[in-house]
């Protein structure tokens, strides 16, 4: 069987499977060949905390023939916790970075045609989670010898369902002109260029908005009707 099981799962992932979970749902159940998070009557519910990229065949073979639920957590705060190698408390520090909503952009790069099959469904969770690193001297030296550990779910403050494709035009910024560029979601959003440019692949591959002219060579975009 493919897919992700409970010996390979994170803290993260376990947790926001058991948040997740109602009365009824099977877990851990093969599919298709696949191993699925969560099944409720006829629809498939998987947990992804990582990258879509590895979840896009899963996704494309099972929508052939099943709805599927897409759960994606966005912490909008985060601890960092150190631990020594034999588990003992180092320190722990909130994390400056806060995400949101539109993060979710990052991974969605990998599968916006997906988002356009009616069967294929998006929630967006923003949660509090602690991110633990091991002193083991294992890591690289970019993260002076520490390994990433495990993450842990401290709350879910809020989700947000994405039905279809014109669900994430609530996630284009106010203020934006009906004619819009790239630097533009910047200057609206405060998201880095790179993220911009990812929102604005993924709005104009599900059809949400599309090109009309270009300033200078910038493409400019306007919502679909």
């Amino acid at each position: 069987m493919n897919g992700i099981g409970t010996l390979r799962e994170d803290s993260l992932h376990a947790a926001l499977k058991a948040w997740y979970a109602q009365p009824g749902d099977r877990v851990e159940c093969e599919v298709d060949g696949y191993v699925i998070d969560l099944v409720r009557d006829d629809l498939l519910i998987e947990v992804q905390t990582g990258n879509f990229g590895s979840i896009r065949p899963k996704l494309t073979k099972l929508l052939e023939s099943h709805p599927i639920r897409l759960v994606y957590p966005i912490a909008v705060d985060k601890w960092v916790v150190r631990m020594s190698e034999d588990g003992e408390l180092l320190g722990r520090r909130r994390s400056p970075k806060h995400g949101r909503e539109r993060d979710v952009f990052a991974e969605l790069v990998h599968i916006p045609g997906l988002m356009r099959r009616p069967a294929l469904s998006l929630e967006v969770l923003l949660t509090r989670e602690e991110a633990i690193w091991r002193e083991d001297g294992k890591g690289s030296w970019r993260r002076k010898g520490r390994s990433k550990a495990d993450r842990r779910l401290l709350e879910v403050v809020s989700s947000r369902v994405f039905n279809e494709p014109r669900d994430f035009r609530g996630l284009l910024p106010p203020g934006l002109a009906p004619v819009f560029t790239v630097p533009d979601l910047v200057e609206h959003t405060g998201d880095p260029r790179r993220l911009a440019q990812k929102m604005a692949y993924c709005l104009r591959e599900m059809g949400v908005i599309e090109v009309v002219g270009k300033r200078g060579r910038a493409p400019e975009y306007r919502v679909t009707d």
